[in-house]
């Protein structure tokens, strides 16, 4: 029996700023209200199936410790559900999740919307057999 490790390693971290780039100009993205995950498969695995970042808009949320709590609790929902995305991917991918929204939605939801959003992607890149 395998053990879920609910970590999010140094390695997971999207840190280049080329990949980023890169993101903006060839990824592709799926959302599902509020949140939007921006994707591009990688070519070769650097350490982790998966490396994510997370942004908060300053447009909607002045004050940093508001964007520093929404970015805390996305990571959150990301590394209670990273699982989902691990046992269906068959290749790397850098993918950023972004908050839209000024709604003050709670860690919950957020949480169940992450889920979705995961499941929405793996249908989208074709793993739609392992998305359940």
């Amino acid at each position: 029996m395998e053990t879920k490790r609910y970590t999010y390693p140094k390695a997971e971290k999207l840190k280049s700023r080329n990949l980023i780039g890169d993101m903006f100009t060839q990824g592709k993205s799926v959302s599902k209200y509020p949140l939007r995950l921006v994707y591009v498969p990688l070519d070769s695995l650097e350490g982790a199936p998966l490396q994510m970042g997370v942004s908060v808009s300053k447009k909607h949320f002045k004050r940093a410790h508001d964007r520093n709590y929404f970015k805390r609790v996305l990571r959150e929902a990301y590394r209670h559900n990273k699982h989902i995305l691990f046992d269906a991917i068959d290749k790397p991918y850098a993918i950023m999740f972004f908050y839209q929204t000024k709604d003050r939605l709670t860690h919950q939801e957020i949480t169940e919307k992450t889920v979705q959003l995961f499941q929405k992607f793996l249908i989208q890149e074709g793993f739609a057999n392992k998305a359940e």
